[in-house]
């Protein structure tokens, strides 16, 4: 079993114990998330802390745009429940790149593949993923490398 699931399995029992519902509500979704995905496909397999990474990033996604769809729809207490598992999950999830960071990875990503202007976006993004897997959300990326491609 892989190192974070484990961790995330030690996490549930304590917040269990400590009778933190929003924690022991967070985590078990997460290994539910976790579970189906090491069941999808031809035959079930063990997920790697990467791929348990990326599961959770996709969790975490899915707590902030529902946390603002209800914030946009007046419904605050809805809104807070998600943001307070979005914070639950960010404490599993790699540091995110700083602005600085991403910039020069952009700029280094550009004069790799020899992109020249907007329609050229998917030649730095194909270099640029792997180098920010899991750092960065794939919509701040484009947002930089649209930004830095239009000059």
């Amino acid at each position: 079993m892989s190192a974070l699931k484990d961790k995330l399995k030690a996490d549930l029992t304590t917040s269990m114990k400590a009778r933190d519902e929003v924690r022991t509500r967070t985590l078990r979704m997460a290994l539910a998330a976790v579970s189906t995905e090491e069941v999808a496909g031809k035959s079930a397999r063990e997920l790697s802390d990467d791929e348990i990474v990326k599961v959770l990033t996709k969790e975490a996604k899915k707590r902030r745009e529902a946390a603002e769809a209800f914030a946009g729809a007046g419904r605050d207490e809805q809104a807070r429940a998600e943001q307070d598992e979005h914070a639950v999950l960010e404490e599993y999830l790699p540091a995110q790149l700083p602005d600085e960071e991403l910039d020069r990875l952009v700029k280094e990503a550009i004069a790799e593949s020899g992109a020249e202007g907007p329609r050229a976006m998917g030649q730095v993004m194909k270099v640029l993923n792997p180098k920010v897997a899991g750092r960065a959300e794939g919509g701040r990326v484009a947002q930089a490398v649209r930004a830095h491609l239009a000059g």
